[in-house]
């Protein structure tokens, strides 16, 4: 599909994820609406660091997410909505479950809503493989597999998929889900695993980090971004969920060690009770299925786990987490 003046809304277009899809999408040739959330400083986030010539292409719409006038507004003259706008941390949504569940919902609801009325090609919404919650007999997790809300966080992203999942059945919008396990690399959410622990052995040998035995995939950006654009080019996928996860999986104590091998340092992991989730809401084991994004779309990552951390320790050793500049 010819991307070259495309009309595309990117809701959280200025953090992790939704930051790399607008730059993607900007060489591309799109012409990128990037919504970011409206705050006093008038920060964008990494949409900062968008240079000419594809800022030239690149309008910066700032509001909230919750504020459905707002998401119409910038729903209008849309080709196709990339749903990346929520509360991504589970350890935020233990402390605040009600803004994680209404901004997350609300948030679904709004953008559906308004791409049913603009009458928009595509809306692709993010999902989690955190929905899945544990698979209990050690094989890989498809997309039939049973979901479960073993966190307020999970709880709000099964719910925004149902939201979109009902305006699809009941409106017929041409919505596509993808489902993502444990993206990864440069602009990751300082909260998350892999940059606390590089940040921790930046700063000496110890780890402290909570339970070492959950399983994830690892899934490096560039190759989710790719999954973003197939699912907005390929009708088949339309109403559909798709998995896109790595071939492999690490517990997080194996991941500990590689970043170390990868940083040249000798560790010492500590257990810090007060990084333990609650322990009927851990989720010991997800390992992608991706079977189906490789048949309806041609998707198989391509960046191997070392390379992708070495990117990602890199970028965050250089002063990734510096102050983003403010874009006005």
């Amino acid at each position: 599909m010819d991307w070259k003046g495309r009309k595309v809304l990117v809701t959280g277009a200025g953090g992790f994820i939704g930051s790399h899809l607008c730059e993607r999408l900007l060489s591309l040739g799109a012409e990128v609406r990037g919504m970011v959330h409206g705050n006093m400083r008038g920060s964008v986030g990494y949409l900062a660091g968008v240079q000419q010539p594809l800022a030239k292409n690149l309008e910066i719409c700032g509001g909230n997410i919750r504020d459905g006038a707002f998401v119409r507004e910038a729903t209008a003259g849309i080709d196709t909505v990339f749903h990346h706008a929520a509360i991504t941390s589970v350890a935020y949504s233990y402390a605040n479950p009600e803004e994680t569940i209404i901004t997350n919902v609300m948030g679904t609801l709004n953008v559906c809503n308004a791409a049913r009325h603009e009458h928009v090609r595509r809306v692709v919404h993010t999902s989690s493989a955190g929905v899945y919650g544990t698979t209990t007999d050690g094989s890989p997790i498809t997309e039939t597999h049973p979901v479960a809300a073993h966190n307020p966080y999970t709880a709000s992203k099964l719910a925004a998929d149902h939201t979109a999942e009902s305006f699809y059945l009941s409106y017929e919008l041409p919505v596509a889900t993808c489902r993502i396990f444990n993206a990864y690399g440069p602009r990751i959410g300082q909260f998350l695993v892999i940059p606390t622990i590089i940040l921790q052995l930046a700063r000496g040998k110890e780890l402290r980090l909570g339970d070492l035995t959950p399983t994830r995939n690892f899934t490096y950006v560039d190759d989710i971004v790719s999954a973003f654009i197939r699912m907005a080019e390929e009708d088949s996928v339309i109403g559909e969920v798709v998995n896109f996860g790595s071939t492999r999986a690490v517990t997080i104590g194996e991941l500990a060690e590689l970043i170390a091998k990868l940083m040249n340092k000798e560790i010492e992991i500590a257990s810090d009770p007060n990084r333990m989730r609650p322990k009927r809401s851990e989720i010991q084991r997800v390992e992608a299925d991706s079977s189906k994004a490789k048949e309806l779309l041609g998707w198989e990552p391509t960046i191997n786990l070392e390379d992708g951390l070495k990117r990602t320790i890199d970028w965050i050793l250089s002063g990734g987490y510096e102050d983003v500049p403010v874009r006005h």
